[in-house]
């Protein structure tokens, strides 16, 4: 049963991007914009960490990609890039059938039954993504977003001696140079931890802070991690393995898709799957809102028994009304037999 008065109505989807809303990487229309040739750009970049470490180096292989993507900046190929170019490349990318309209319509969901209504229930879709932040906050369905965990570069980098200088050169040619932020599949869980807390609306909540659980702003157990594949095995193992649901989803056309997830179905690493087709009459649509409605009952139903435990019912006036006093006197009057009663 709930413990606190007023218990949290809110609830998340949280998403990764690439194969999960898109069939191909976010990375493929920056690549065709300038003409850069994809499969041998993967292919290097797979490469890299065992090259490196044959030259005596250590490379994490979380990070390889956004340093070659970097490379190819400093040595040509995608010279000139920023991140104004990254956000607008964001609009070429196609969504799988049935987005972005979807997370609005998942939003209406929770809104559905006058019982959600009463109880103020809201639902917030964040992506978790090693991908490209820029390239999601400029894409079709960013409008649909209410926050971005994804990897960030920093054109023109300040210089030494920058703390002494008064004002700073603003060169109007930016290029990415250097990496801000960068996702990998287990900082992912870093976002879910500050989803639950509350650290993206509070930026005074850190999210090493102790908190109890009924201080945290989404609970584990309001939340629904939807993304493609065993590398997001660290997230769904947190969500699912503190009361939230995992749902995983695959490309119909791609049958060995199917094979791996149905792998981590059998492996309890979710709670199910479908296919990557948020129409309205899919599986996976079916699924998610069956669930977003689970979790509004139970919201309604902690809320509603926190209410009868923890309000006290009010006093009555010591001096009734003669309307109120000949209430209580039929109420303690002896119940009179019937006939058939005594027959």
């Amino acid at each position: 049963m709930a413990t606190t008065l007023f218990t949290p109505n809110t609830i998340a989807c949280i998403w990764d991007f690439d194969k999960t809303l898109i069939p191909e990487y976010m990375q493929s229309p920056l690549f065709r914009r300038y003409g850069v040739d994809e499969p041998t750009f993967w292919n290097e970049t797979n490469k890299l960490a065992e090259c490196y470490h044959r030259r005596g180096y250590h490379l994490s292989p979380e990070i390889a990609y956004l340093n070659h993507l970097l490379t190819y900046v400093l040595s040509g190929p995608l010279k000139g890039l920023n991140n104004k170019i990254l956000f607008e490349c964001g609009a070429d990318i196609k969504f799988y059938a049935g987005l972005p309209e979807f997370f609005k319509k998942l939003k209406s969901t929770v809104q559905e039954r006058p019982e959600y209504q009463k109880h103020e229930i809201s639902l917030e879709h964040y992506v978790v993504s090693t991908g490209i932040a820029p390239m999601i906050r400029g894409s079709a369905i960013a409008s649909q977003l209410d926050g971005v965990w994804a990897c960030e570069f920093i054109e023109n980098p300040l210089q030494p001696g920058f703390l002494q200088q008064n004002e700073l050169a603003i060169d109007a040619a930016a290029e990415i140079a250097q990496i801000g932020m960068m996702i990998d599949n287990t900082t992912k869980t870093r976002a879910l931890f500050e989803i639950n807390k509350g650290t993206n609306k509070n930026p005074a909540i850190d999210v090493n802070s102790k908190m109890a659980a009924e201080d945290r702003r989404i609970p584990f157990q309001n939340m629904i991690y939807i993304a493609d594949g065993p590398s997001d095995v660290p997230s769904f193992s947190v969500v699912k393995g503190n009361g939230g649901k995992a749902y995983a989803v695959y490309n119909p056309a791609k049958p060995e898709e199917f094979a791996q997830i149905d792998r981590l179905r059998q492996s309890g690493r979710i709670d199910h799957y479908g296919p990557a087709d948020y129409t309205d009459g899919s599986s996976t649509a079916q699924w998610l809102r069956l669930h977003l409605h689970q979790i509004c009952d139970r919201i309604v139903a902690d809320r509603e028994a926190a209410v009868q435990a923890r309000a006290a019912r009010p006093p009555r006036h010591l001096n009734a009304t003669p309307e109120e006093e000949a209430t209580l006197r039929a109420a303690k009057a002896p119940k009179q037999s019937s006939f058939l009663e005594e027959s």
